[in-house]
């Protein structure tokens, strides 16, 4: 991956500086090169980019006051029986809110930042979304198996950013990263996720709550807050968020009345 990241910063004559930062298993590398950042990610030989999909994708489709890195270059190639996809992107000078996903201290954020995220959240979802990041069959099999609940009947979906938690949120100028799952997602699913990742910090979770009640307190923003539970509580059963379960299945039971499955299998794809 460090030999791919220097090739990219060679094809876009970029010059990178100081230390990567690694995503999840060693996909990805990125490095900042000045004011700029790229990020290479690997892939398989026979990958590649599906319009309207991944950062291209919402570089040319999200509404322009959604604040996020816009995209300088691409790259694409095969080699040593790999693919890889890079991307060179503004850099970002305000830090993330938080290294991990999930909270563990108030950040102390502005109203403005709120506000900002609030304005984000609405415009993207008018944006044109070419992907269901969620899928139904994955919610038919989740909600049963990680909420011990039945599923919806439907889903109703607009277009949302699909990672939305603390590690890929700026202050105190909000800035969103990381746009490789946006498209299609329930109503609700997006703030239900934030929110599911500031459960250990009351005052976080009662702010998102009250700024987003308009969504998360009609019945299909409760449906995608319950989707994202399902997630979170499928990820907690692989083994991540162990501080989290006991937050998580406190609030899967608030919303349904029904204790969560203990230990559930981790097998169910995402």
């Amino acid at each position: 991956m460090e030999d791919a990241h220097a090739t990219a910063a060679a094809h876009l004559g970029v010059i990178c500086t100081g230390r990567p930062a690694w995503g999840f298993a060693g996909s990805t590398i990125g490095r900042r090169a000045g004011m700029l950042w790229l990020r290479v990610a690997s892939t398989s030989p026979s990958s590649t980019r599906k319009r309207g999909h991944g950062i291209a994708g919402a570089d040319a489709l999200v509404p322009e006051d959604v604040p996020r890195p816009r995209l300088r270059g691409v790259l694409d190639w095969t080699g040593g029986g790999h693919g890889y996809q890079a991307d060179l992107l503004d850099y970002v000078t305000d830090p993330v809110v938080s290294d991990q996903p999930d909270l563990a201290t108030d950040p102390g954020l502005p109203d403005s930042w709120w506000r900002s995220l609030r304005s984000a959240v609405e415009s993207l979802a008018t944006a044109q979304g070419m992907r269901t990041t969620v899928r139904d069959a994955w919610i038919e099999r989740a909600f049963p198996q990680y909420l011990g609940v039945s599923a919806p009947r439907t889903a109703e979906r607009v277009t949302g950013h699909g990672d939305f938690h603390w590690a890929n949120l700026n202050g105190p100028a909000l800035t969103i990263l990381d746009w490789e799952r946006w498209g299609l997602v329930p109503i609700g699913f997006d703030v239900g996720m934030l929110h599911a990742n500031s459960l250990r910090v009351p005052a976080v979770a009662a702010r998102i709550r009250q700024d987003f009640a308009a969504v998360l307190a009609t019945p299909a923003g409760r449906i995608g807050e319950l989707t994202a539970l399902a997630e979170m509580l499928q990820a907690v059963a692989r083994g991540w968020y162990p501080n989290l379960a006991g937050p998580l299945a406190d609030r899967a039971r608030e919303l349904t009345g029904v204790a969560p499955p203990q230990g559930a299998a981790p097998e169910l794809g995402g």
